[in-house]
């Protein structure tokens, strides 16, 4: 049997190769170097030499990177909590005994199949201050006798990268939402209802509940996916009005490429790291909720 058992092992340490290879290729060596070039003046086109915490300590000081810092922490909070309310309730939707429940879900999926590129240029004309289609139904309705620039006030453009994000977000959460809900068992809400249970109360204390776990999983996800946001920032405004919606990963991008400040670029990336950790932490310690659900176990 141990020779059995060791050959398995063996056996599963092979397939786990190739994998292992991959991630060290394309996610380890490209950290370690990012982590190293954030130490150095390293610029397109010349090697750099070792400056230490020079360019974080620039960083400290730069006055559209702590925008930056707050438009991500912003964006993030706000879409992934718009997402998640959304998506929770577009699951509880898609879970009742619905006609046509199948081509509803396949609909859903929609705004999340779509590249997302082509997601922010039909948004960039939604949001166009001369020809968006938003301005002139709001227009037609009486809601407003001008259009509105969208993206040309600070504000409005954050409102408006979050409104896309969301859109293009809440197919994610509402299907992951969708297939935690139908691992519940109906015997549990059928047991609260015959104790009297209204349906906030079964929602509160049977639902969400058992839902904790994949609630940790999936905003965890969300939150990495928002937070490293670029295509849809790049495509709608390039971080404009005036630095306004500038991200960290846009802003890593405009001065490591077209800036030509590699070590900078890199040290506003690794930046984001901490950020990211935190993501994590909260996913491993929502998914401890799971030992009592599964009376002790892992």
């Amino acid at each position: 049997m141990s020779r059995i058992a060791h050959s398995r092992h063996l056996l599963g340490l092979v397939f786990m190769l190739p994998a292992a290879i991959l991630l060290l290729v394309f996610l380890t060596y490209p950290l370690g170097l990012g982590v190293y070039l954030g130490f150095t003046d390293t610029t397109i086109g010349r090697d750099g030499i070792w400056i230490g915490l020079e360019n974080y300590e620039l960083l400290m000081e730069d006055s559209v990177f702590l925008l930056s810092v707050f438009n991500t922490i912003f964006y993030t909070l706000v879409a992934s909590i718009l997402k998640f309310a959304l998506g929770l309730w577009l699951a509880l939707i898609l879970n009742e005994h619905l006609p046509f429940k199948a081509f509803f879900r396949a609909i859903v999926l929609l705004p999340w199949v779509v590249p997302t590129v082509l997601s922010a240029i039909a948004f960039w004309w939604i949001f166009d201050a001369q020809f968006s289609v938003l301005s002139w139904a709001l227009i037609q309705l009486g809601i407003i006798d001008h259009n509105i620039n969208f993206l040309g006030d600070p504000w409005a453009a954050r409102a408006s990268v979050i409104a896309a994000n969301v859109w293009r977000g809440i197919p994610f959460v509402a299907i992951t939402l969708l297939a935690g809900l139908q691992t519940i068992s109906p015997s549990l809400h059928e047991a609260a209802t015959l104790d009297g249970a209204t349906s906030w109360q079964r929602f509160r204390h049977v639902t969400l509940p058992m839902l904790t776990p994949i609630i940790a999983v999936v905003m965890t996800f969300s939150v990495l996916f928002t937070f490293t946001d670029f295509q849809l920032i790049y495509v709608l405004t390039r971080g404009g009005p005036v630095n306004a919606t500038h991200l960290m990963a846009t802003l890593s991008f405009q001065r490591a490429i077209p800036g030509g400040n590699l070590g900078e670029g890199a040290a506003i990336a690794v930046a984001m790291i901490p950020f990211l950790l935190g993501a994590i932490l909260f996913s491993y310690f929502g998914l401890q909720r799971r030992k009592w659900q599964q009376g002790g176990a892992d």
